[in-house]
């Protein structure tokens, strides 16, 4: 599929970019260009066709107040990076595993497939378009939005017929915001993210607008991020409200709660478990109960515990709070496994370490 390109006449002068990435922030900034695929269904079926795939100034998307994803939430997105190397040159970090998952929430939202070079293309495009944008400062790179959203104008509850794909990019620095160090996490007891049968394994709006009360609770706790539970089963560890958990243990054992359906299928998960197992660490994706938790920080048999996800990549994580108990210690260093794990990711993604098992794909 050919792009076209409608280019911005009003781009930021490098001064005004200059001082966008003196301080990126995580999603306070967005780049002057923007890349769009059209899809209509045939006769109102399943099939359709995407089409009119092109760079345009970014800017307000011109939406009928009837369109569906204002009404049902029929929406996706993905989120991966761009990372400029010591040479100039740009790449993103296993973006055909992003375009496998846009997929499998796409199915799950009965929106409509994308072919996976129509969605790589699709960041080499903007990308190469914007590549002035990407970041250089360490921890830094251009945080790629894909995101898929029903345009169609109607009122009835049914698949939309009219489907839009695009991709925004943001410069972004550290997530949590400055020196990486071991955050606090609120334990959620009131609410869920997901359910059996639900959406919780796609990558769509819905999950996260679900779990933005309890963020807010964590906030007033002086907490990060929350973490969620599934109370109808002896309240298992599923993931936080937007990174998957991992635990190490005093053998050098790697623990993750195993994919059920209520769990988001992570990029970066499935990267540190491969990365784990290269190292002969044996991995575990199993239920993990809260219990289990408290009592392995108690008894030394957990020694680490971290989160990762695309936007912090891998995170620390000191201490949990529960109410009025705290599981783990606030003042704790980071473990050793987690920033080693860690540093070889980030490595990875840089071009410092080797790419043993082709991940990395170049973007500009």
């Amino acid at each position: 599929m050919e792009f076209t390109e409608n280019l911005s006449t009003s781009r930021k002068s490098a001064q005004e970019r200059a001082s966008v990435l003196a301080n990126p922030g995580f999603g306070d900034f967005f780049t002057d260009h923007t890349a769009v695929v059209d899809w209509t269904s045939n006769e109102g079926g399943r099939d359709g066709q995407w089409h009119d795939a092109r760079i345009e100034p970014y800017g307000p998307i011109a939406m009928d107040p009837a369109a569906s994803v204002l009404h049902y939430g029929q929406e996706i997105f993905e989120g991966l990076k761009a990372y400029r190397h010591e040479d100039g040159s740009v790449w993103s970090f296993r973006p055909r595993a992003n375009a496998a998952r846009l997929n499998k929430s796409a199915q799950r939202l009965a929106l409509p497939q994308l072919d996976e070079d129509v969605f790589v293309d699709s960041l080499k495009k903007l990308v190469a378009t914007d590549v002035e944008w990407v970041p250089t400062g360490e921890g830094e790179a251009l945080y790629l939005r894909p995101f898929m959203i029903a345009t169609e104008a109607f009122l009835g509850v049914r698949a939309a017929r009219e489907v839009s794909y695009r991709v925004i990019a943001s410069p972004a620095g550290n997530y949590f915001g400055g020196e990486l160090k071991p955050v606090a996490i609120w334990v959620s007891k009131d609410y869920a993210r997901a359910g059996r049968g639900g959406t919780g394994s796609a990558k769509c709006g819905g999950n996260y607008a679900a779990s933005l009360i309890a963020q807010l609770e964590a906030e007033e706790h002086g907490c990060k991020q929350v973490l969620f539970l599934d109370s109808f089963n002896d309240n298992a560890v599923e993931e936080l409200g937007g990174m998957n958990v991992f635990f190490v243990t005093k053998d050098q054992k790697l623990i993750t709660p195993a994919l059920t359906g209520t769990i988001l299928e992570g990029v970066t998960r499935s990267s540190v478990i491969q990365l784990a197992k290269d190292r002969g660490m044996e991995v575990e994706e199993r239920k993990i109960t809260l219990d289990e938790w408290r009592d392995g920080i108690g008894s030394g048999e957990i020694t680490e515990a971290f989160a990762c996800g695309t936007a912090a990549v891998i995170t620390p994580i000191g201490v949990l709070k529960n109410g009025d108990e705290l599981i783990g210690n606030e003042s704790a260093p980071a473990g050793e496994v987690t920033m080693s794990i860690r540093e070889e990711l980030l490595g990875i993604q840089l071009g410092t370490v080797e790419d043993r098992h082709g991940w990395l794909e170049r973007l500009a």
